[in-house]
């Protein structure tokens, strides 16, 4: 079985444009969170959201080629082409043939359907864009970064809403440590803030009704009450170590442990006791071939709703024992929740907090709830030179739970 490495990352989100200013930026505990500005949010009663206010879609992806992409796409060009970029891989030094795209994302183009919809209900069918289908289809990232990049093995998307990006990196690895590809892109990439994302999830009382952005987005809080809805994109390389190590490639980190399980118990809930969670972390775990107290660090769900963060806590002590030291942080309270591209910038964090021996802390909680009775990382107390296992952890509507292991970069 080949060994899998991370040679390129790529990222934005609400609180950094570009991989290196979003690890600074969440390192340093800086909020991305905002009053939403892209639409006018007063009728859904939500004031809030992870909104990126600085990019620039010509930069990256070119006039041209955004005009026929959602913006959900065009974030994954650009973190993707981010990823490439610092991997240094290019048709020289990998066959496009071994070279994949496994991505993630558990929405697709909702900003395309929204605006289609109503230029349909406003004008009539035939005013509908020939664009819709291709722009809208949540396959589509995939398949402009397979074009993109000349990426000739396996295109595929993985839907698994909050869980996506996360199951798509660890399909991706097993790609790679199956013999079936030498490198892939995979990731996930969302743009749900617009107002039929924003209306939605407020109809199922799921979101933030803060006005606070400081105070919106509160993981393991006791007075947390919601998400608050994010956006963007992260993309990694992962690739078969030998292939690295032939071009001369520098390795950030490596993937050695993937879980996947599902509930089975409800549409939107999590399992309260935590079951399901706790067995994709174990399976993670196994699959590295650590121990629970080998694994320094986790990177939580932690969405700031009340059934995830108690669920999710029951669920690292089920399997770190009640007792542990585990530092445990949620990122969400800087970015909010980026559903299916979440646990895509989340890898980015873990892999970087590995790589530099410092853990993002668990920005947003005031009064940590003692049902969520977990080690959470605080600001000015990260350094972590002893890291070199972590976790990340990724739970969706629908039941589904993905975990990623990863070690820090030894040979």
């Amino acid at each position: 079985m080949a060994r899998v490495v991370i040679t390129g990352m790529g990222a934005v989100a609400a609180n950094g444009n570009g991989v290196q200013t979003f690890i600074d930026n969440s390192m340093a505990g800086k909020i991305g969170i905002k009053p939403i500005s892209k639409f006018d949010a007063s009728e859904t009663g939500i004031t809030v959201a992870g909104e990126i206010d600085d990019f620039d879609p010509q930069a990256v992806v070119g006039k041209k080629a955004a005009k026929r992409m959602d913006l959900y796409s065009q974030y994954a060009i650009q973190t993707a082409t981010e990823a490439m970029e610092m991997a240094g891989i290019t048709e020289e030094n990998t066959n496009p043939e071994d070279l994949g795209v496994i991505y993630g994302s558990g929405i697709g183009g909702l900003t395309t359907i929204q605006e289609q919809i109503i230029k349909m209900h406003d004008k009539g069918p035939k005013r509908v864009s020939p664009m819709f289908v291709p722009m809208a289809i949540a396959n589509m990232a995939s398949g402009n970064l397979s074009i993109r990049f000349n990426a000739q093995n396996i295109s595929t998307t993985i839907v698994t809403a909050c869980a996506s990006a996360t199951n798509a990196i660890g399909e991706a690895f097993r790609q790679i440590k199956a013999g079936r590809a030498k490198a892939m892109l995979t990731g996930g990439a969302e743009a749900s803030v617009n107002e039929i994302g924003i209306a939605g999830f407020a109809a199922l009382t799921a979101l933030s009704t803060a006005t606070d952005p400081e105070k919106a987005s509160l993981p393991f809080d006791i007075d947390r009450n919601g998400f608050v809805l994010g956006e963007g994109s992260a993309t990694l390389v992962l690739e078969d170590l030998d292939h690295a190590k032939a071009r001369g490639a520098k390795i950030l980190g490596e993937v050695i442990g993937y879980g996947a399980t599902s509930d089975a118990f409800h549409i939107t809930s999590p399992d309260p006791e935590g079951k399901g969670a706790a067995r994709a972390m174990q399976q993670a775990i196994n699959e590295a071939g650590i121990h629970p107290a080998d694994v320094n660090y986790i990177n939580a769900h932690g969405t700031a709703t009340h059934a995830n963060d108690e669920g999710e806590s029951k669920a690292i002590n089920q399997v770190f024992g009640q007792d542990s030291q585990v530092r445990v942080s949620s990122t969400k309270g800087m970015t909010g929740h980026l559903l299916g591209a979440a646990g895509a910038i989340e890898a980015v964090l873990t892999v970087a907090a590995l790589h530099d021996g410092q853990l993002p802390a668990n920005i947003g909680c005031f009064n940590q709830d003692p049902a969520c009775d977990v080690n959470l990382v605080q600001l000015g107390d990260q350094d972590a030179p002893e890291a070199t296992y972590a976790i990340s952890n990724s739970f969706g509507f629908g039941g589904h739970n993905a975990v990623l292991a990863f070690k820090k970069w030894s040979d």
